[in-house]
């Protein structure tokens, strides 16, 4: 199972997928399958469990059917989530294309308060993800996942994960020691550092502000490994959780991705 193999690349917290990313839900887990998850996660000791909601789901879209479908099946995959003990959902805000950015950030809100509303008494919290800035996904910039965050009904049940791809590719400087501070800063002044709960550390082809998502394994992009050491050092994110989705053709790729990071970590 997922939490053995964790352990086994030497992870102490995972992210993974409750079902396929790529289609919409075709069953639920079973009862045995989740009582058998949540034993094995207490076993290997992974802790937090991160789970990322599939990409075919868009809060912001502009398509009534599949905006009713994307509420129904993300309902569905909090409720999961809570059961299988996952700490953090994670999801994209979602894209408003066809849509002006205010009406999209309003769909995203009124789909957020109607999920949260059904799923009442669900422990996960639900981490909106800053992204690239490519066509009209909303959460480029910080300020408008606060609006998103403290648009909602339940903003108590709703945080922040944090993608250095992302966040360079969106302009973020975070390559240098300044452009870091400004960053942090930013999160703290909008949406507050502690809504921050998890950072997917990747590093990325892409040039600054070039707003397009590729990912890149850790200190062979532009981000590069002196940035990493600061990011997974740095006072202020010390309590946040750290996941790698770096390229992955086998498991030697993690390995060595973990092991690059292990490098830059100073314990005290």
């Amino acid at each position: 199972m997922a939490p053995a193999r964790a352990r086994a690349l030497g992870c102490t917290t995972m992210q993974i997928f409750a079902r396929s990313p790529r289609q919409w839900r075709k069953s639920s887990l079973s009862d045995d399958e989740i009582a058998a998850f949540k034993v094995e996660v207490k076993k290997e000791k992974i802790s937090p469990v991160v789970i990322h909601i599939p990409y075919m789901l868009n809060l912001a879209s502009a398509k009534e059917k599949f905006y009713e479908i994307t509420v129904r099946e993300f309902t569905q995959d909090l409720l999961e989530a809570g059961k299988l003990g996952a700490q953090y959902l994670v999801t994209h805000p979602g894209s408003h294309k066809d849509l002006t950015e205010e009406a999209g950030a309003q769909k995203v809100i009124d789909a957020l308060n109607k999920i949260l509303l059904a799923t009442k008494g669900v422990e996960t919290q639900v981490l909106l993800e800053n992204t690239a800035g490519s066509g009209d996904w909303l959460g480029v910039k910080f300020a408008q996942i606060e609006k998103l965050i403290k648009g909602a009904d339940s903003s108590k049940r709703l945080g922040l994960c944090l993608d250095t791809a992302h966040a360079y590719a969106a302009g973020y400087d975070i390559a240098t020691e300044s452009g870091l501070e400004e960053m942090i800063k930013e999160i703290d002044d909008t949406i507050g550092l502690n809504r921050l709960k998890v950072i997917h550390l990747n590093d990325t082809k892409v040039m600054l502000g070039g707003n397009v998502d590729r990912h890149a394994h850790i200190g062979e992009g532009n981000i590069g490994k002196e940035s990493f050491k600061r990011i997974i050092n740095h006072p202020a994110l010390k309590d946040c959780t750290f996941i790698m989705e770096t390229p992955k053709e086998n498991d030697a790729d993690d390995l060595r991705n973990m092991a690059s990071i292990k490098k830059l970590l100073v314990i005290l």
